[in-house]
């Protein structure tokens, strides 16, 4: 189940965190992977570990974008998973951030899906024409963009765009004819770096530097009484990139610990 003999997956921000573990799991799984991060160090050594390629991206540019799908195809001939992975958060309410702020949150987590997927497309399709159950793209929501968030709107504005253009592009795509499925993941709190910066950002937000409580209650958050952790993540995107997903298109997988249950 959810192999990925023979595939070949592309992952942007995937130098570590939810990245790094999918990474790993596709590697472990048959996937021939490559993974594009600004993070050159982390990410290099990764690739080490799991016989990857590692191809410097910054998701913000087009031409970046191009240079690593380049690089992919002459590596490995063919791509058939897209994970449009890279996010920042940014953890401020409208009227604490900047406009400049503002810019650097879309140019990540929106524009670079765009990007991303502008980028891949042609080979997707190509990949996909040749499979019984298509190419896939696999896009990096949230459970902030299902349900409200108090505490982070402008990030729960991205990834609730994520979101619709995940459903929408999948539409777009089975107009066309092209065997490319989209579908989104929309995480809980994970243990990760970003999840340590959750927590920081809302201590500091109450004046402390104490990121316990802050941990605390995003833990009671979640009806099964953890966070999560990228494991939990990567084996959903496994999941969703693998021929057993071969009818899902447009959907969302919610992998929170029962957060968006309440």
């Amino acid at each position: 189940m959810n192999r990925l003999d023979g595939k070949v997956a592309f992952l942007s921000g995937a130098a570590r965190g939810i990245g790094g573990a999918t990474a790993r799991l596709m590697a472990s799984v048959g996937a021939k992977v490559a993974i594009g991060d600004v993070l050159d160090e982390p990410g290099r050594k990764l690739a080490k570990e799991i016989d990857a390629l590692y191809i410097h991206l910054d998701v913000t540019q087009e031409a970046s974008w191009a240079a690593a799908m380049d690089a992919t195809l002459k590596h490995f001939g063919k791509l058939d998973i897209l994970v449009n992975n890279a996010g920042i958060f940014n953890g401020k309410g409208v009227e604490e951030a900047t406009v400049e702020e503002w810019n650097r949150l879309v140019a990540v987590n929106l524009t670079g899906v765009v990007l991303g997927t502008r980028a891949a497309l042609p080979h997707l399709k190509k990949s996909g024409s040749e499979s019984p159950h298509g190419a896939a793209i696999v896009n990096l929501a949230s459970v902030a963009g299902l349900v409200g968030s108090q505490l982070d709107p402008l990030y729960s504005l991205t990834k609730g765009g994520v979101t619709l253009f995940t459903k929408s592009t999948a539409l777009e795509f089975g107009r066309k004819g092209y065997k490319v499925r989209v579908n989104s993941i929309h995480p809980g709190v994970i243990d990760t770096d970003m999840g340590q910066q959750t927590f920081a950002m809302r201590a500091q937000a109450m004046g402390t530097n104490d990121t316990d409580p802050a941990r605390k209650a995003s833990i009671r958050l979640h009806p099964l009484g953890r966070l999560g952790i990228a494991d939990d993540i990567a084996k959903g995107i496994v999941f969703l990139a693998s021929d057993d997903a071969g009818f899902m298109t447009g959907s969302g997988l919610v992998v929170d610990g029962g957060y968006t249950a309440q």
